[in-house]
């Protein structure tokens, strides 16, 4: 098949060759091939300045990421065949990985499917379409998730913030079975109702799912706290694993409504809720001499994008200052980050700054990171995004 064709700048092919399947504007040579002659979601043969194919991408020149390589194969592009071969790959994986269909099914790059997300809750299906050749796609998309998936309800939940980087509108429809409020989620033995046409994201956040596994074996006995907790992930499973007591934190009414219907839903009587800004609630607790054995801090993602690197990580400190505050002599801190911008490491350096600043003693038991239905690819950076800290704190130890 014949591709118009994106030439690259000297030197620009390298990150491709090293595994990168992103293109930057800056990267193209737009004198020998000028972005504003190509058509958003149009698929190119990238070449390097020597002439050399480097595969076949999604386009779109109103984008800084301006291509998205989708085929190492310069000769062969994006069909619905290779989509639905590869969205099988990905469904193979995730059925070799957990016993109940609960679980994302396809995480973007990691998959070979620059562009789409998908999430599946049972039988319903939830789909995340973020560039222009994704959203080209779309039609085949749903035909591969019918065949794989048998879904009886499947949501184009195409409301991201990047698709209007992409040019693209945002909606949410349900493309096949009924409408739907809720959808039911199942994670390490409890059970929450979540929105789903109106609920962050796809409704739920699969990423953290061994880190919530792993508090369930600290949390028996136990106080906990869980801040920013949306729709009670972390606290409902705490508590079903026998904490004695559990606060969630969220500035979403619908949110903590969430919250206490799903303690319901799992027969939890000891579960309650502040709603209001998380940092004002920390400050709160704190003035009323409030202390918990568990502090959980999962915040959405406080670094989001590059230039807000040093605003982020003072956000992140004073954070994790007030959670460590909060905290019994012996207490437990899991501190948890989605901003592929903060390392694994700088997140242990600002909670090591935050314990030297208000005298506290910590220790690092446990370092935890996404779930394996989110796999790193090794040469794109950007997939690996998650990380958590499992953080003992003592007080007057040291």
């Amino acid at each position: 098949m014949d591709f118009p064709v994106l030439y690259l700048r000297k030197g620009a092919e390298r990150r491709l060759r090293a595994g990168h399947l992103w293109v930057y504007s800056n990267e193209v040579d737009t004198q020998r091939s000028p972005l504003p002659g190509f058509e958003p979601g149009t698929q190119v043969q990238v070449r390097a300045s020597n002439d050399k194919p480097m595969g076949v991408a999604f386009v779109n020149p109103h984008a800084l990421i301006c291509g998205r390589l989708i085929s190492r194969d310069a000769d062969h592009g994006m069909t619905p065949k290779r989509l639905t071969d590869r969205m099988e790959a990905a469904l193979s994986l995730r059925e070799r990985l957990f016993d109940k269909p609960f679980y994302r099914w396809v995480f973007g790059d990691s998959d070979g499917l620059s562009g789409l997300v998908v999430d599946r809750f049972d039988d319903v299906v939830v789909v995340q379409i973020s560039t222009a050749g994704m959203e080209q796609m779309k039609d085949a998309i749903v035909r591969a998730v019918q065949r794989l998936a048998h879904a009886r309800i499947i949501v184009l939940k195409n409301d991201g913030k990047m698709r209007k980087v992409e040019g693209l509108d945002t909606y949410v429809e349900f493309s096949h079975g009924p409408e739907a409020d809720t959808v039911l989620v199942e994670e390490n033995g409890a059970r929450f109702e979540v929105p789903l046409a109106g609920g962050q994201k796809t409704g739920w956040f699969y990423d953290h799912r061994m880190n919530r596994q792993r508090l369930q074996a600290y949390a028996p006995g136990k106080k906990v706290l869980d801040v920013f907790s949306y729709v009670g992930g972390w606290g409902i499973q705490a508590a079903c694993a026998g904490a004695s007591q559990v606060t969630c934190v969220d500035a979403s009414s619908s949110a903590v409504d969430a919250v206490h219907h799903n303690a319901k839903l799992n027969g939890l009587e000891n579960v309650d809720t502040i709603e209001g800004d998380a940092f004002d609630a920390l400050k709160a607790l704190a003035d009323e001499k409030e202390k918990f054995d568990i502090v959980v801090l999962d915040p959405p993602a406080l670094i989001p994008r590059r230039r807000d690197q040093k605003a982020g990580e003072q956000a992140y400190a004073r954070l994790n200052q007030l959670g460590l505050r909060l905290l019994e002599r012996d207490g437990l801190l899991v501190s948890a980050s989605c901003s592929m911008h903060l390392s694994q490491e700088k997140l242990i350096d600002i909670i090591r700054g935050s314990g030297r600043k208000i005298d506290r003693f910590v220790q690092l038991l446990e370092q935890g990171h996404q779930a394996p239905d989110h796999p790193i690819v090794p040469g794109i950076p950007e997939t690996d995004y998650i990380k958590s800290c499992f953080v003992r704190s003592l007080t007057g130890f040291f």
